[in-house]
């Protein structure tokens, strides 16, 4: 077996349907077996699965255990000797797993690879970005990365400078198409289930990195990724987390006084927003209601980075609607 491909869906019916079939369809070289794990979804995607999809290896669970724990069961009993984490909102274009597993082939230090992801319209998606620091917290919370997109410094921490069209070694390749060589996992690990979801990939690509694998981005792959599918159903709340999945990150791997930093560049962030999403509200006919839901969560978020910072994270996902 080439390639165990995992798929973990959370309520994206219909676009579930729209990435297996672009998998069956473009994936005709190589030998692969398709694992989905549904948590608990409500739209019938198991029942779509069951229908449509008979050879997919279908994992039912009771409860949203996350992303990385669904992923982690999946990969338990996964075949390939790669292993291709996809997101159900992606769809896979010509023939994208086997010219990234083709490449992987031919580079048998490289643990992880990531392919080119574009958006609906076809233009570039920004995919790939170095590891948390303090600075990189201070250029994401001003937001200096996107008035100075082009610059190298300001822009670091995303690339937003470069087009992706040439093949590199990165930090982190982001999570909706990553292939892994399962030997490196064997030596790594599984994903860390503390992050609930976000933050796992840069995790994992930081174990993997200490361990001496490299992390690969090459463009010989396209899919397109529409993005949040899952998490924008709860969006406030969804920022909180990829924020606290940040700082668990940093906590975890960069020491006390990182942190402790990191904490006030988070609640920096959050504050910064308050005021413009109370100003949507007013100015906005409609998205009172909602824009002001968003600027309460924002502000709790904020003080909880600067007196509790694990509230940000997702301990009970029926607490969140999730």
């Amino acid at each position: 077996m080439d390639v165990t491909i995992i798929i973990v869906n959370w309520n994206t019916r219909d676009l579930l349907r729209d990435c297996l079939n672009s998998v069956i369809e473009q994936t005709k070289k190589v030998e692969y077996e398709i694992i989905v794990v549904d948590n608990n979804s409500a739209d019938d995607s198991v029942q779509m699965v069951k229908d449509d999809f008979k050879q997919v290896v279908l994992v039912e669970n009771t409860d949203n255990r996350g992303f990385a724990a669904a992923n982690n069961q999946a990969m338990k009993i996964a075949k390939g000797r790669y292993v291709l984490l996809l997101n159900s909102d992606t769809v896979v274009l010509d023939g994208a797993i086997e010219k990234t597993i083709d490449f992987a082939d031919k580079n048998s230090e490289v643990g992880v690879t990531g392919c080119k992801v574009l958006n609906p319209d076809r233009s570039l998606q920004q995919t790939c970005f170095m590891y948390p620091s303090v600075l990189n917290m201070f250029l994401s919370s001003t937001y200096l990365y996107k008035i100075f997109p082009k610059n190298k410094f300001f822009g670091r921490e995303q690339m937003t400078w470069w087009d992706r069209n040439d093949t590199r070694e990165v930090d982190v390749v982001t999570g909706c198409f990553m292939l892994v060589r399962k030997d490196a996992i064997e030596k790594v690990g599984l994903m860390d289930e503390d992050y609930f979801i976000y933050g796992e990939e840069t995790d994992w690509c930081f174990r993997f990195k200490k361990s001496g694998w490299k992390i690969m981005f090459t463009p010989v792959g396209q899919i397109i990724h529409y993005g949040g599918q899952s998490t924008s159903q709860v969006k406030a709340e969804m920022v909180l987390q990829l924020r606290g999945s940040i700082l668990l990150f940093i906590k975890k791997h960069k020491g006390v006084l990182s942190h402790i930093l990191a904490r006030f560049f988070v609640a920096l962030f959050f504050f910064l927003r308050v005021p413009y999403w109370f100003l949507k509200g007013i100015t906005r006919k409609g998205l009172w209601r909602e824009s002001i839901r968003t600027a309460t969560v924002y502000a709790s978020g904020g003080f909880n980075c600067l007196f509790n910072w694990e509230k940000l994270l997702i301990k009970n996902p029926v607490d969140k609607g999730i």
